[in-house]
Formats: structure tokens, C-alpha cells, sequence
């Protein structure tokens, strides 16, 4: 489900010249995307271009919750989907340099329960394998069966999909990845995972994030998402952010729509760290900002070696079947939870119901670019993101 619509956007073209216009102004920029926007096919949506110090332009478009008529806005927040994972791999980073851990160290290390790929019972899966997704666990159906969690138990007046459980059915991220990994766990299948050697062929894995991020609170005796607020949300003032309802201001939070007129149940993931952070585009230019600067050896959160690491592409042609070398494909390469493209561009994409997002920083121009979205994209949906997206694209350079 996380890839689908990813997908669809990556396979269109993206190729073309900038506009270069002295007299640019943000307030074009604004007037441009409002033009666009009145097609009418996303309900709202916020955008953020930066550069390693500054966050040059954000702003929000449409709504947040139609039948309030309140806007979306620059500091509305939603969930992003799995641009998510870039924070696994910053945190895995900060407590490898406390100490903490290692990415080369076997992932049973740091795990209550055992895991190992029943293909290749004597391989050793290592931390570094679950963030670059070549461990060889694959993302099974009960993951999408029972990794999303509504919010309440009474939701009328909005659609609930098939697959979201009620709240009664939560469960911890170390309960539900031992049903599915533990040879003794109530989903586990020999299919479960892939027949790939571990460390062999990239195969992107949901699941593997959730499990990284399960490691990094064993191995710092901390939660996930304590650790995060204490060593990236803090030192960046981003503020009304969090990986939960109880973590943040749910009256800044935006709906999410099935489509143009249905609005979707709020709902959580069991495995919350793979793509279920709450988030405006002003804090998450905040946060893009330092990874341009670190991409520079500048940053403040992670020490420039670290910054080395998860920039560095760890794969080689061997582990790909295929591979699209598209300007905004995040899977041509990995750093650590980081996608790397094949035309200088680093970030990463998300997608979960109601929810479609990029998040990029260009390496030549050290230029990013975010986009949230708060509704699901059709066809013409689709065209309007992508128009929206190659607008900002368009501006980067002007607004530097």
C-alpha cells in the first residue's frame, strides 16, 4: 500500500528546464500553486523549499478539514508516511556514536525474540541489512492486516478501510514483530521471508524499519520515541511533532481523505517508526535543513563521520533485479534509511492512506523540497502532485 501511488509518480517524467525569471517572487510562487490547486483533485497540502540554513518559502493550500472550512497552512500537521525511515537512520546513527551500538553488529544482539531467515539459518542478518532492505524479511499480509490501528472505536461519519483494526487490537512493536518473525509467532511463515541471502538483493521491507527501530530501543533502553525527541525534535525546535495522538496538538492536525469528498478515520501504526510521524512542512524544512548541512559536514544533531554514513550509497548494481534511474526515485541506491536517486538527489517518498509525500534535497544546488499531501491521489490527482512538485522545482534556484 506505501509504494503504490509512489510508484505511479516516479514512472512520469519529471525532465525539464528551469524557469529562470529575475523578477520571481514568493508571492508568484504562491499564485502559481494556488492556480494549480483549483483543479481541484487534493483537498490540501503544504510545501517547504530550503537550503542548509533557512527555510526559503513554506506554506500550506486548500483545507485541512472541509467541513470546518479550516485551512491547511504551513504548520498543520499529518502523518507522512515513510519519509519516516530517515529518522530510524539518523537515530540509529546518534546512538551508534553514543556508543550504543554498531550497524554491523547481527540484529539478534539486541532482540528479546530470534530472527533469523529460515532459507539461511546459519546467516547472521546484521542492523546495517534492515536499513539499506537487503535483510531478506519481506513485508507479509499480515503487516498490512494488522499494522493500522484506529484512533477510535466510533468513527461514523468517515470511511474506515478493511484493513484498519480497532483500538482493542494495539499491540507493541516487539509483540507484533514476533508474531510475524519468531519461529513460534502466531503469523510466522517460512515465506515471511525472502530466498535471498541476507545482505544479497535489495527488496524495500516495512517491516525490517519497524524492526531496526525495535533495536535501537533495546539497545539504548529508551523508546523510539523518546529518543528522537531527545536527540533530533529537541536540538532542532521542532515543536508540535511526535509519533503519536498524545505527542502532539491533534486541533493542528489535518483531516485525511479517501478522495475529494470522504474523509478517512484517524488511525496509527503498530510499527509507528516506519512511517507514522506527525509533522508540518515548516518543522520537517527544519529538519531538512540539517541534512543538507550535514550532507556538507556542517550539521548539528550527528557528528560528520555519521553524516558520512548515512549519506554514502551501500549498494551496488549485484542487488538490484532492476533498477529506475529516475530523478526522484528513492530506491536507486541507499545510504542508511536513506534513498539515494541516480540524478543527485537524496531524500525519500511516503505514502499511507489519505497521505502522499516527498521530501528532497538536490546535491549539486544543496536545494530541498517537501510536499504533504492530506488526500488520496486518482489520476488526475496524481498529474496535480507531480505539476505541483516540477512548480517547486521550478523556483528552487530563484528562491536561493
Amino acid at each position: 500500500m506505501k509504494k503504490t501511488i509512489i510508484t505511479l509518480i516516479l514512472s512520469a517524467s519529471l525532465h525539464f528546464s528551469f524557469c529562470q525569471i529575475n523578477s520571481t517572487t514568493s508571492d508568484k510562487l504562491t499564485q502559481e500553486l494556488e492556480n494549480i490547486h483549483v483543479r481541484g483533485h487534493i483537498n490540501g497540502f503544504s510545501v517547504a523549499i530550503v537550503d542548509q540554513t533557512n527555510i526559503l518559502f513554506t506554506k500550506g493550500f486548500g483545507h485541512a478539514d472541509i467541513q470546518k472550512n479550516l485551512e491547511y497552512t504551513e504548520n498543520t500537521i499529518q502523518n507522512i508516511g515513510s519519509i519516516s525511515k530517515t529518522f530510524i537512520g539518523v537515530a540509529l546513527l546518534k546512538a551508534q556514536e553514543l556508543d550504543k551500538l554498531k550497524l554491523d553488529d547481527p540484529i539478534n544482539k539486541y532482540l528479546p525474540f530470534e530472527v533469523i531467515n529460515p532459507y539461511f539459518p546459519n546467516e547472521v542478518i546484521t542492523i546495517r541489512q534492515l536499513t539499506t532492505h537487503t535483510s531478506g524479511i519481506k513485508d507479509t499480509s499480515s503487516y498490512e492486516k494488522y499494522g493500522y490501528v484506529l484512533k477510535e472505536k466510533d468513527n461514523e461519519g468517515t470511511k474506515v478501510n478493511r484493513n484498519f483494526r480497532l483500538p482493542s487490537d494495539m499491540m507493541t512493536q516487539s509483540t507484533f514483530l514476533k508474531k510475524i518473525l519468531s519461529a513460534d509467532g502466531k503469523w510466522y511463515k517460512k515465506s515471511n521471508f525472502f530466498k535471498n541471502r541476507p545482505g544479497e538483493k535489495f527488496e524495500y521491507s516495512n517491516i525490517a524499519a519497524g524492526l531496526a527501530a525495535l533495536i535501537l530501543e533495546n539497545a539504548t533502553d529508551e523508546s523510539f520515541s523518546k529518543f528522537t525527541n531527545e536527540h533530533i525534535f529537541k536540538p532542532l525546535n521542532m515543536l508540535n511533532t511526535g509519533w503519536s495522538f498524545k505527542e502532539i496538538n491533534i486541533s493542528k492536525h489535518s483531516k485525511l481523505y479517501a478522495n475529494k469528498k470522504t474523509e478517512l478515520a484517524f488511525y496509527q501504526l503498530v510499527t509507528y517508526p516506519d512511517g507514522g510521524l506527525i509533522i508540518s512542512s515548516s518543522n520537517l524544512g527544519k529538519y531538512l535543513c540539517e541534512l543538507i548541512a550535514g550532507f556538507d559536514g556542517n550539521g548539528k544533531i550527528l557528528n560528520k563521520k555519521s553524516y558520512g554514513e548515512l549519506f554514502k550509497p551501500q549498494l551496488t548494481e549485484d542487488h538490484f533485479e532492476e533498477r529506475n534511474d529516475r530523478a526522484y526515485n528513492d530506491e536507486y541506491n541507499m545510504g542508511v534509511f536513506m534513498g539515494i536517486s541516480a540524478q543527485d538527489q537524496i531524500g525519500h517518498t511516503g505514502g499511507d492512506p489519505g497521505v502522499t509525500t516527498y521530501m528532497f534535497f538536490n546535491t549539486k544546488t544543496r536545494i530541498g523540497k517537501i510536499l504533504i499531501v492530506n488526500t488520496n491521489l486518482n489520476k488526475e490527482g496524481v498529474k496535480e502532485f507531480i505539476d505541483i512538485w516540477k512548480k517547486l522545482e521550478e523556483y528552487e534556484n530563484q528562491l536561493n
